[in-house]
């Protein structure tokens, strides 16, 4: 059940990782945010800032195209960044690991319908767009995550 929705407008990449460096400290191990959108819609850009704000370091953060997964250790619990847009069977992501990590680490999932049913019911989901001014976020919030986003409302 969805407490509440957030939307934003980022008109530039310094708004996006502002959004994302305060989105960064509200998160914890166990929690999951999906990451839909098209190519370019900012998704992969917004990651990296969160992960950067999270870890308080300029990181290398390479996109997890490719190897699916890229994985972060941070004292509070590791970060996870996953695209799944190569997958092309849900069970594929049994063999990720992500089972675990859905509930030992913090999950940033790009290409997140890929998972299928193994989807989390408690994730945050983030829907990315692209526009001529910028772009676009609409967060669903899930009623378990309502009181740490509150402050994120604009």
């Amino acid at each position: 059940m969805l407490a509440n929705q957030i939307h934003r407008f980022l008109p530039t990449e310094t708004d996006t990782a502002a959004f994302a460096a305060a989105l960064a400290p509200r998160l914890r191990p166990g929690d999951t945010v999906l990451l839909e959108g098209p190519i370019g819609a900012g998704k992969s850009a917004f990651a990296r800032a969160l992960i950067r704000a999270r870890l308080g370091r300029m990181e290398d953060v390479p996109s997890p195209t490719f190897t699916l997964v890229q994985t972060y250790e941070h004292p509070d619990g590791d970060i996870w960044h996953c695209d799944l847009y190569r997958l092309t069977d849900p069970d594929e992501v049994l063999e990720l690991g992500l089972e675990d990590a859905f509930s030992t680490a913090i999950c940033l999932i790009e290409w997140p319908d890929r998972l299928g049913s193994d989807t989390p019911d408690s994730a945050l989901q983030m829907t990315f767009a692209a526009t001529e001014k910028g772009h676009t976020i609409a967060m669903n919030v899930p009623q378990n995550w309502s009181t740490r986003l509150d402050s994120l409302h604009d």
